[in-house]
């Protein structure tokens, strides 16, 4: 038996990316190629208590995996994972090492003890157990030597630490390692699965690898293909096969490690996202679990700062589950600055006063049609004001700003122009107003009810209401297209919609629009200088 496995689990992290739907194709090919290299354990996706569904790797039993291994190579051990309360271990059959050898159980932190009475079950029908310990790191010291009287007495394969929010540092690692490693039977392997939210995945795994063979006790090592897993990702296992060849007596075959990214990746690459980002660094610094982070980006594009801010206002133990009411009223709280915008709203009334206001969303028509829209200016007269972006080639009454990325990247990038032109904000950015600026209530213009409920325009248009606007035009406002850097008349914009999803994004703003239309802005004039997808 190797001192060091490596357990590839890109079926079962991977899942999380794919909801499990790899597709037949991929399923056997991945599993093939990872025989091929000579993986020490191949993780082929969960148990569920649920029908297998052909072409995911959720099955219902083991041999829903039939149809997808060829060849089984008994130097090879085969698993599934369970999670300890979300699988009914009554549907489970005796084992019979036709399709898969061992499950891993893996409990969250408190639960240790339900974990192993579960993986108890399971080992009585003849399965190997591999257990893990979820959130490892909010283990204390005595926790620890608890967790592992309890492994002793059941006696699994292999305990491992999980770093499920990728928070760890060397100094955590060595210590969780160190108190385990002193209290564990000694034939009970040792094993590391990391997330990568602070890009330490691959140098905690080679610490981790090191560090276990120096002790003489058999280590596992977690990884996935091209790192893929939820949120930041997990340890990939190109390159620490690749470590393990050349620093500890790894024999596995590259060239099929390489085989099985360049054949059954790519599709994953390009239509799917994971790995490191700022948004996963703050899901690390602050011990978060990542479905909170996923709800910022999802339902609010929550730039970093507001992120860091919100999940810092919350506890330590809110922070690892994931109620999504809290983080809603989390957010709200963060944006609802409330300030008195009293004499702003009189100032901007004044100014805009028995005129027609013109909107200059950063659309790529404000390009392409220059000359109409600035013959528009020249005829009408309109106050004229830039709607979260700066067009070099304008000059603006107003600057509005409904967010802290566009307001920055704004003054970095077009400082003259942002500086000598007066600025409407909303009270999320900023409470105290700096030079000629105004600060209106987050509250004052926004409407919930939408995923995407702080579009821009929308807000601005809002706003116009309150103060009394009659004629209103808009140029810019075009829709967005499949390619970000389509859309928008600069192309460096900071995006504001990181899920891509441009077609359900543009059905949105058209909803609110209309309701818009027929709510508050009943009754006031509105123009279009440039097409628009809006109109409907």
């Amino acid at each position: 038996m190797r001192d060091i496995k490596l357990l590839d689990c890109t079926l079962r992290d991977g899942a999380y990316v794919v909801d499990a739907r790899f597709g037949s194709p991929a399923i056997k090919g991945i599993i093939s190629k990872l025989q091929d290299a000579r993986v020490d354990v191949i993780e082929c996706g969960w148990l569920k208590d649920k029908p297998h569904e052909e072409g995911t790797s959720f099955y219902h039993v083991p041999d829903d995996l039939k149809p997808y291994l060829r060849n089984k190579d008994k130097d090879i051990t085969y698993v599934v994972m369970i999670d300890w309360n979300r699988y009914d271990v009554s549907a489970l059959p005796v084992c019979d090492h036709e399709t898969i050898d061992a499950v891993r159980v893996v409990f969250p932190h408190g639960k240790h003890k339900e974990g192993a009475e579960i993986a108890g079950k399971i080992h009585e029908k003849g399965y190997d157990i591999f257990l893990q310990a979820a959130n490892t790191l909010a283990y204390s010291d005595d926790d620890l030597k608890e967790l592992a009287s309890n492994v002793n007495e059941l006696h699994p394969i292999a305990i491992s630490i999980v770093d499920t929010f990728g928070a760890m540092y060397e100094d955590d690692l060595d210590r969780i390692t160190d108190i385990l490693h002193e209290s564990l039977d000694d034939d009970i392997a040792m094993g590391f699965h990391s997330h990568n939210n602070q890009q330490l995945s691959f140098a905690l795994t080679s610490h981790f690898a090191e560090k276990l063979k120096k002790t003489g006790r058999t280590c596992m090592i977690d990884s996935t293909l091209c790192g893929m897993g939820r949120g930041a990702g997990n340890t990939t296992t190109e390159l620490i096969a690749s470590y393990l060849n050349r620093r500890l007596s790894g024999a596995y075959d590259m060239n099929a490690i390489l085989d099985a990214i360049d054949t059954y990746m790519p599709y994953f690459l390009e239509n799917y996202s994971w790995g490191y980002s700022t948004p996963y660094f703050i899901a690390g610094l602050y011990c978060c679990h990542v479905n909170n982070i996923a709800y910022l980006l999802k339902n609010h594009r929550t730039n970093s700062c507001d992120m860091r801010n919100i999940i810092e206002s919350m506890s330590p133990e809110d922070r690892r589950q994931y109620d999504y009411d809290l983080l809603e009223e989390k957010y709200i709280e963060n944006q609802s600055h409330t300030v008195d915008d009293s004499a702003a709203i009189d100032k901007l009334r004044n100014a805009m006063s028995g005129r027609e206001v013109l909107l200059i969303a950063p659309g790529k028509s404000i390009d392409s049609e220059y000359d109409k829209i600035q013959d528009y200016i020249r005829k009408n007269n309109p106050v004229t004001i830039a709607v979260n972006a700066i067009n070099s080639r304008y000059d603006y009454d107003f600057l509005f700003f409904i967010n802290s990325v566009r307001y920055d990247y704004a003054r970095e990038v077009y400082s003259d122009k942002f500086t000598e032109t007066p600025r409407i904000l909303l009270s999320n950015i900023k409470t105290e107003p700096c030079g000629d600026e105004y600060i209106i209530n987050f509250n004052r213009v926004i409407k919930r009810g939408w995923e995407h409920f702080d579009n821009a325009v929308i807000n601005a248009l809002r706003l116009l209401v309150h103060l009394k606007t009659e004629r209103i035009s808009i140029a810019g406002f075009d829709g967005f297209k499949h390619r970000y850097n389509e859309s928008y008349a600069d192309a460096s914009l900071p995006t504001l919609n990181p899920d891509g999803r441009w077609d359900e994004l543009n059905e949105e703003i058209i909803d609110m629009y209309r309701d818009f239309r027929h709510s508050e802005g009943a009754g006031i004039g509105i123009s279009f200088v440039t097409e628009t997808i809006y109109n409907k």
